[in-house]
């Protein structure tokens, strides 16, 4: 009989296209620091120095930038895939990386100048929080910005941050833009004592009164459309759309990981008072096949939402918009079924810090917290299925 790890080997591996590419070979390159690293990056709520070195080293925060502005620009697919992988092994790098992948797609809509200084003349992260908290005037030559955001992963490695404010004197009630500063301009607030995603120091922070010239901020209406046409975009598709996608690799990148996790578990684990392994338990064969078609069936409908994003991100207006919101909370939803029917059926087991699963149910129900994947999407894409207007809801 074949031995079962090598049976289970095409249900541990992504269903992306092109899975197997240079990106998912820097992200194996990486493993060994994250592994060596994830205990003690929990412990100190943030990612140590030398994994952040790694990062930067591989060019895995710049992965989504334009090769015109010294980044990787990886196919959609090939760089959900390598997030993917990283967070069957520590979702809280994946998310930073994640991060980095759907801050740096700002760079096609920053004056290319601006968007060299934010993004190229360093090799750190580029952090921030694009939720408006906060507020800016506009004055000659650019804007004084204030206020407290939250949420900011991975400042522990950051150079920059972005952050979303209103404009109190613009053009309209209701504009809001994007402005990057230096992290030496803000003050950091130790605030990220969570569950889960613990190692992203995904901290709260503040400015006062900070100047930040126009060339650095972008409208943020303008990142609901495809970036315009010039020689150094990456891709044509929309800022909002692009970003859905890293955190759905996440989410099917934990699920992968308590799925591994919990089939080792079964072949040797015997319930108390039992006499069997889990793995011959009928119910657990059931349920633990379940669970993998719940995830296989998301990666699936991710796959084909990141094909058409590929092939129509500039022509696929609302109806693309969508689909891949519909994609992204199926992905959430599946992967969070799947990790709490393993975690159900190993017993204590997996309440214990020491096992994976415990890590994997803490991580996934932290990560299915943002609004990208927030279950509200269903209600959104249903109403525009109904003929209404594609809303954003919280």
């Amino acid at each position: 009989m074949q031995p079962a790890a090598e049976r289970t080997s095409i249900f541990s591996r992504l269903p992306f296209p092109g899975f197997t590419n240079e990106w998912t070979a820097r992200a194996e390159e990486i493993l060994p620091t994250v592994d060596a690293d994830r205990d003690k990056a929990e412990a100190n709520r943030a990612s140590s120095p030398e994994v952040y070195e790694k990062i930067a080293e591989l060019g895995l925060h710049r992965m989504f930038v334009s090769h015109a502005l010294g980044g990787g620009q990886a196919p959609l697919s090939a760089g959900m895939g390598a997030i993917g992988l990283m967070a069957r092994h520590d979702a809280s790098v994946a998310w930073q990386i994640g991060v980095q992948g759907a801050i740096g797609r700002i760079t096609d809509y920053l004056p290319e100048d601006s968007a060299r200084t934010v993004f190229s003349r360093h090799d750190k992260l580029v952090v921030g929080s694009v939720h408006p908290t906060g507020t800016a005037e506009k004055v000659p030559g650019g804007y004084r910005l204030s206020g407290r955001w939250g949420f900011a992963s991975g400042i522990a490695g950051a150079a920059w941050i972005v952050s979303a404010a209103r404009i109190t004197n613009g053009r309209t009630a209701d504009e809001v833009r994007m402005l990057f500063t230096p992290v030496t301009e803000v003050k950091p607030l130790d605030t990220w004592y969570t569950t889960g995603l613990a190692a992203t120091a995904s901290h709260d922070y503040e400015m006062d009164d900070v100047f930040v010239p126009d060339a650095h901020t972008v409208d943020n209406a303008a990142l609901l459309a495809p970036p315009p046409r010039r020689a150094s975009r990456a891709y044509g598709i929309g800022y909002y759309d692009f970003g859905p996608f890293l955190a759905a690799a996440t989410v099917l990148g934990i699920a992968g990981q308590a799925l591994d996790a919990f089939t080792e578990l079964a072949m040797s684990k015997i319930p108390s008072e039992g006499k069997a392994t889990l793995s011959s338990s009928h119910t657990v064969q059931d349920r633990l096949a379940r669970a993998h078609a719940g995830v296989r069936s998301a990666h699936c409908l991710v796959a084909d939402a990141v094909r058409h994003a590929e092939q129509s991100g500039e022509t696929g207006g609302d109806e693309l918009s969508a689909l891949i919101r519909l994609a992204c909370a199926l992905a959430a939803e599946n992967a969070t079924a799947a990790v709490d029917t393993v975690c159900e059926m190993s017993g204590a087991t997996s309440s214990y810090r020491a096992h994976r699963l415990e890590r994997c149910f803490r991580d996934i129900h932290t990560v299915v917290k943002h609004i990208q994947l927030a279950p509200t999407n269903f209600e959104m894409v249903g109403q525009y299925l109904l003929g209404g207007g594609l809303q954003t809801r919280r």
